[in-house]
């Protein structure tokens, strides 16, 4: 068995196609990605919404990695969230049978290819352009919308790994 392990995705070098600024945001959401497979691969699905201390279930967490993503993703496009995004938004952590640990980690893979393809998109010429968050228009930029999806995914990722690491011991 080999138990060489990659050093962490900064450390690998710049990803091709990704505009130098948002190289760290890229490299953010990937070793999230990483990190929530690897920590994640042995964890009982019956756990999947348990929750402890008032805090929030693994299957939220996975939920909102991947909505945020998405949300903050289309603020940054200069978009307004559809019917589809906020409906997802109000069942976020909410317990439900039909959600299976493999289909929220399947959705949260393919939304973070989502996140890396419009990096990859985005030129870096607009990145200070405003952009209005939410129903109140509150301002941001686009390079704020995208630094704050690295961080709001890091942040839940080590959330969902503490939350992961403390079910496992009950």
């Amino acid at each position: 068995m080999n138990d060489f392990k990659l050093p962490e995705v900064w450390l690998r070098g710049p990803l091709p196609s990704i505009p130098a600024l948002l190289q760290p945001v890229a490299h953010a959401l990937l070793q999230a990605n990483e990190e929530i497979n690897d920590h994640i691969k042995d964890f009982d699905e019956r756990l999947l919404w348990k929750r402890f201390g008032g805090l929030a279930s693994a299957g939220f967490h996975l939920q909102h990695i991947a909505g945020v993503q998405d949300r903050l993703f289309t603020y940054a496009r200069a978009e307004q969230l559809s019917e589809q995004q906020l409906e997802y938004l109000k069942n976020e952590g909410k317990e439900n049978d039909t959600i299976t640990l493999a289909s929220l980690l399947e959705h949260l893979h393919f939304q973070t290819e989502r996140s890396i393809e419009q990096l990859q998109q985005t030129d870096e010429n607009i990145l200070a352009d405003m952009r209005g968050v939410g129903r109140r228009q509150t301002p941001s930029t686009v390079i704020g919308l995208l630094v704050h999806a690295a961080e709001h995914t890091m942040r839940h990722t080590g959330q969902l790994m503490v939350t992961i690491k403390f079910l496992q011991t009950l």
